[in-house]
């Protein structure tokens, strides 16, 4: 037995089948809201939820990061202004040292200067006095010798006394 297919029944449906069609339909929807909606939305709602907070955690962190950079920022000026402040130190100490050493210096030299003063008046005294103790005794001796020979004029006595001063500075 043959079937024999209408092909216009396909155009025009039954009543029945649209009846039939839009029950399945609606079960289907059913089915598919409980089942699959529900959990395909609350998958939905929590990935849009893991962004909202991976987005706050996000904007968190860039907080942070800012702050960091301002605390790194400032820390970096104060260590700026530290080694300035050091190395100002350093400068005024070396400074100082140098214009001790310097005072220190002069004070030693005025010190030497003034022992080497002394020395010197020292011994110029002490030469002088030799001198003065070498002409007392010349003078003595050249009184010997004018007191021993008898002379008779002035003339005489000038002469040898000229003779004498001379073989002095010879000596």
């Amino acid at each position: 037995m043959l079937l024999k297919f209408d092909t216009l029944s396909l155009l025009t449906p039954d009543l029945g089948l649209v009846f039939w069609t839009t029950i399945i339909f609606l079960v289907f929807w059913f089915i598919v809201g409980k089942k699959a909606l529900g959990p395909i939305a609350n998958a939905i709602k929590d990935r849009e939820a893991s962004i909202n907070d991976a987005l706050n955690a996000a904007e968190k962190a860039k907080a942070e990061m800012s702050q960091l950079q301002a605390d790194n920022a400032n820390l970096l000026k104060e260590a700026r202004e530290e080694s300035a402040k050091i190395l100002k130190e350093a400068k005024d100490i070396k400074e100082s040292v140098i214009a001790d050493a310097h005072n220190r210096a002069k004070d030693e030299a005025a010190k030497i200067i003034a022992d080497a003063k002394a020395e010197i008046d020292t011994q110029k005294k002490k030469a002088l006095e030799e001198v003065k103790n070498e002409l007392s005794q010349f003078s003595v001796e050249i009184a010997e010798k004018i007191l021993n020979r008898e002379l008779s004029t002035s003339k005489d006595h000038q002469q040898y006394i000229n003779s004498l001063v001379e073989n002095i500075n010879n000596n």
